[in-house]
């Protein structure tokens, strides 16, 4: 829920903003959260190796960021949303099986819905090249496969301080891009700091997700989040769909439950 809600307000922020000024304002924010959090907590430092995660992670899904919010802002965001989720499921799934999580028949069956989901949502009648976002959330769907991923390996108690390894990470890279890019003054500033609660609570509780029940369980739950970019986007902007990128949504979003449940 807070991934969806928090990508909805990013993906506003990012059609009346750069989307790389949005990401170079929140990701500082979100690391100074964590680390504050950590510190208020107590909570001791992880050692170096999951430090080494987080940042990686952090770097790997600042690429993949950059695209998503890039992809929301030229829409339509539904679609955009549920397709990036579906993918970024597939990969920590596809990683798991080979690291020994066992999927049942449920599981598979929920992974032919999330493909053939997305390659429906991927369908866009009419569109002219460039003006779809979805080809972009695909790509985006794949680099935060591989946050989740890199993020899992993460084990140790000091999840705020892996969090803030992340943040900072992909904060000293895309900051000074921004600056010397697009500059640091946000015309949206409001939306941009009502989005940053959404993107840091997620990754927490991801974190704890996969630490408590496994990779692949973990990001497949994780992955529901489109269905509420996509229930705000359909009431709050009046975003239509097509019958065939419903379909899509009800397959990919029934895949990733049934691979959560398999």
């Amino acid at each position: 829920m807070t991934y969806g809600v928090g990508d909805f307000l990013s993906g506003l922020a990012s059609r009346r903003d750069s989307p790389l000024r949005v990401v170079a304002l929140t990701h500082p924010l979100s690391a100074a959260v964590m680390a504050l959090l950590a510190w208020a907590f107590g909570q001791p430092v992880p050692p170096a190796s999951d430090l080494g995660w987080g940042a990686a992670a952090g770097a790997v899904g600042l690429v993949a960021v950059l695209a998503f919010y890039r992809a929301l802002a030229l829409g339509p965001m539904g679609a955009v949303s549920v397709g990036t989720g579906a993918l970024s499921a597939a990969v920590p799934v596809v990683v798991g099986v080979l690291g020994g999580e066992i999927l049942g028949l449920g599981g598979w069956l929920g992974a032919a819905g999330v493909l053939l989901g997305t390659g429906l949502l991927s369908w866009q009648d009419g569109a002219r090249p460039g003006q779809s976002g979805v080809p972009l959330g695909l790509l985006a769907g794949l680099g935060f496969g591989l946050f989740f991923v890199l993020l899992g390996q993460a084990q140790g108690d000091g999840v705020f301080w892996t969090l803030a390894a992340a943040r900072l990470a992909s904060s000293l890279i895309v900051v000074p891009l921004a600056a010397w890019r697009v500059g640091l003054r946000s015309r949206a500033p409001g939306l941009i700091l009502a989005s940053a609660p959404g993107d840091t609570l997620g990754n927490l509780f991801y974190l704890w997700a996969v630490q408590g029940g496994g990779l692949a369980v973990g990001a497949l739950l994780t992955s529901l989040y489109p269905a509420f970019t996509t229930l705000l986007a359909v009431l709050l902007l009046r975003e239509g769909l097509g019958a065939r990128q419903w379909l899509g949504v009800v397959l990919a979003l029934s895949g990733a439950a049934l691979l959560a449940g398999g």
